[in-house]
């Protein structure tokens, strides 16, 4: 663990500046003209290195640490071009919001009379297999052609089991990266939940998923810094990439701050007397369509003020290493490279907004604003 603190200035470097090495049609949104305008000007900041590829569930990452601090460091004076200066943060939201022109392309899943998730109508093929499980009413009533739960499986869990044998059944093959973690199946955050469903399969029922992520960050003669982590190679998604000190789905049956105090203690080391003290900021939400899947995930965000003294350590091997950096050259990173998870960027983001780096005198603050919401979160 080292704590990164110092900024320098780095001169005589150029970067050339490209609209993305990873394009995707724009979401749509009352934002999308501004944010097309924005994302996809000749002059988008943004950076890439040979070394590096994105990659959800597969490919490689050899991102560096010193790659991290090479971009850090550059400076970026926002009296340069003040039009564009929040157009790197702009792209990172659209990252975590692909694909609203292949909505019509799923059906709605519908339990007991509630829209609970969407099924791409592709994947409903491996679906139909299963009549014991699942239904498939055509048309009528105000969901039209829909897919739903058998009417037999009327208890939470005789569904879990019942769907969990079909998700077995389909493998790896269908659903990659099963965990044999269980999320709640719900309409709204505060409602029932119907059963639970294997986390892996979440985006291809399109349900809604929560999770925990929290800012832990120090303050050193008056300055802000932010712990970083670097994913583990080994993980099986995002690979390498940067990350939260501490960020977690939210399994079912237990609470969000329970949940921030088990994920410190097992991804960072923080024990519970300082944890417990993780302080509930608000959310932020998306909802992102690639291929079969269909992301729609609420973020609950906390803010943690951690000792001077303290340097995380990993329990659970799911990160490298960890490193201590001044926001503003967070900041950095994430406005010219995708080295971060990217919903990781838009907890960034909205801690950027509440604790000022980002001000109503930059252009597109309040649409900038809005879009760390555009995912439906009830």
């Amino acid at each position: 663990v080292q704590k990164h603190c110092c900024a320098r200035k780095m001169t005589g470097v150029t970067y050339m500046f490209a609209p993305t090495f990873c394009c995707y049609k724009p979401f749509s949104s009352p934002l999308s003209s501004f944010i097309t305008s924005h994302l996809f000007s000749s002059s988008s900041i943004y950076h890439t290195f040979p070394s590096f590829s994105l990659s959800a569930t597969g490919g490689t990452c050899t991102l560096t640490w010193d790659d991290v601090f090479r971009i850090s460091e550059s400076e970026t004076a926002i009296e340069d071009d003040p039009s564009s200066y929040l157009q790197g943060y702009f792209h990172k939201v659209q990252l975590c919001n692909r694909g609203s022109d292949k909505q019509s392309e799923f059906v709605p899943f519908i339990v007991e009379g509630h829209d609970v998730g969407f099924i791409h109508n592709r994947f409903v093929e491996h679906l139909r297999g299963f009549n014991d499980v699942f239904v498939f009413p055509n048309g009528g009533g105000p969901f039209g052609y829909h897919v739903t739960l058998h009417p037999l499986l009327k208890t939470a869990e005789e569904r879990t089991s019942a769907v969990g044998y079909v998700i077995k059944h389909l493998g790896e093959e269908h659903i990659p990266g099963i965990r044999n973690e269980l999320y709640p199946v719900k309409s709204s955050f505060s409602a029932h939940a119907f059963f639970s469903l294997e986390r892996a399969a979440a985006p291809y029922f399109g349900i809604k998923v929560y999770g925990v992520h929290m800012n832990g960050y120090v303050e050193l003669n008056g300055q802000k810094h932010l712990w970083i982590g670097k994913r583990s190679p080994m993980k099986s998604t995002y690979p390498g990439m940067l990350d939260h000190l501490v960020a977690g789905g939210l399994p079912h049956g237990i609470g969000c701050l329970e949940n921030v105090v088990k994920e410190c203690e097992e991804e960072a080391g923080i024990p519970r007397s300082i944890s417990i003290k993780a302080k509930s900021v608000g959310v932020v939400s998306y909802k992102d369509i690639e291929g079969y899947r269909y992301k729609r995930d609420v973020l609950f965000c906390y803010d943690l003020i951690l000792p001077e003294n303290f340097e995380p350590k990993n329990i659970d091997g799911e990160v490298e290493s960890f490193k201590l950096i001044p926001v503003e050259q967070v900041a950095e990173v994430i406005r010219k490279t995708q080295f971060f998870k990217p919903n990781c960027t838009i907890v960034i983001i909205d801690f950027l907004f509440r604790h000022g780096y980002i001000s109503p005198e930059n252009d597109g603050y309040l649409d900038l604003l809005r879009s760390l919401r555009i995912g439906d979160f009830s």
